[in-house]
């Protein structure tokens, strides 16, 4: 029988459902704003994961995944615990901002402070009062301003456990990317909490199929952990997850009128055209070419650019084919 559970300060016994409310500081208004932090656990002992989304308070589409998440009872365990925390920054997701009211990125804080900033403060009381009892984690991201992210995980290089996650996980790619001083991921690491960080779509936006990929990707992590309900059908993809090792942006070598090809999430070849820039008065048409031979994971999808912009982000270190292959196979014998 597993053992009694608590978070800020509330138990959650075996078998129970609570969402707990976590309050920090009021609104401007001294109007109370709650976060809420939905814990499902079943009666039968097993990993603790969380899924969290809204750290960025406009990365809309994270929000929608793990309500999906919820409303689709993915969330009620067979073994174990699952907690999910829709939004994080609930004072950027009432202001549609990506930051807090303090002007700070969340993600950058960690691992916060108890008498610091507002942003800090949270920082201190997710790691302190949650993050101890968790074991796996997907924290669930878009793409800033106006860049739209193709889906895709990402991990830090020359860590096999991670690695085999990703490949559960099985996005359409997976990019190794190192932790950033102060972020959500680096000081959840610290704790051994094994992290998988989501990016796809755009901020202030829902886009159904990348809400798919996050949704699809959780179930298999918990058919895995075997703590998915029997009656959720887990589907399991043709094609695995394309690990790129390296990759670049390609920016803008002058301002003016942006119109993106839509190749996002495609295999290019160099010189491939895949965007133009052009100026309002008829005067001129720049065509954007790919560099090199890569998976387009990123596009800027502003209508207006500036010279020196990146407008796309592109792979250029790819795994040879059959060595892919043969890697994603054993990395999936590893945890089978």
């Amino acid at each position: 029988m597993p053992k009694n559970m608590k978070i800020l300060g509330e138990t959650i016994q075996p078998g129970e459902s609570k969402t707990i409310n976590m309050e920090i500081a009021k609104l401007h208004t001294a109007t109370k704003l709650k976060i809420p932090i939905i814990v499902e656990r079943s009666k039968i002992d097993g990993p603790v994961v969380l899924f969290s989304a809204g750290i960025h308070g406009d990365e809309i589409n994270g929000v929608e995944i793990v309500r999906q998440i919820i409303t689709q009872k993915i969330n009620k365990p067979k073994t174990g615990t699952i907690i999910c925390i829709p939004i994080v920054n609930m004072f950027g997701f009432v202001n549609k901002s990506r930051e807090f009211p303090d002007g700070r990125d969340l993600n950058r804080v960690f691992p916060g402070s108890k008498q610091g900033s507002l942003a800090s403060r949270f920082a201190f009381h997710i790691l302190k009062e949650i993050m101890p009892v968790v074991d796996y984690a997907v924290d669930f991201h878009a793409g800033g301003a106006s860049r739209f992210n193709a889906a895709q995980i990402r991990i830090v290089p020359n860590n096999a456990e991670l690695k085999q996650l990703a490949a559960i996980f099985n996005a359409p790619f997976t990019l190794y990317s190192r932790n950033i001083a102060g972020s959500f991921r680096n000081s959840s690491e610290k704790l051994n909490v094994k992290m998988l960080l989501f990016e796809g779509g755009k901020s202030l936006d829902i886009n159904t199929n990348i809400a798919e990929e996050g949704i699809e990707g959780a179930k298999r992590l918990l058919a895995h952990l075997k703590m998915i309900h029997p009656k959720i059908k887990v589907i399991e993809k043709a094609k695995n997850t394309i690990y790129i090792e390296k990759s670049g942006w390609i920016r803008a070598k002058s301002s003016g009128l942006f119109h993106d090809d839509n190749l996002i999430g495609k295999f290019v070849k160099k010189g491939t055209v895949l965007g133009k820039i052009t100026d309002p008065f008829g005067k001129f048409e720049q065509k954007v070419k790919a560099p090199n031979d890569g998976y387009i994971i990123n596009a800027n999808l502003s209508p207006i650019v500036y010279e020196g912009d990146a407008i796309y982000h592109i792979s250029n270190i790819l795994v040879n084919a059959e060595d892919h292959l043969t890697e994603v196979r054993e990395a999936v014998a590893g945890i089978l």
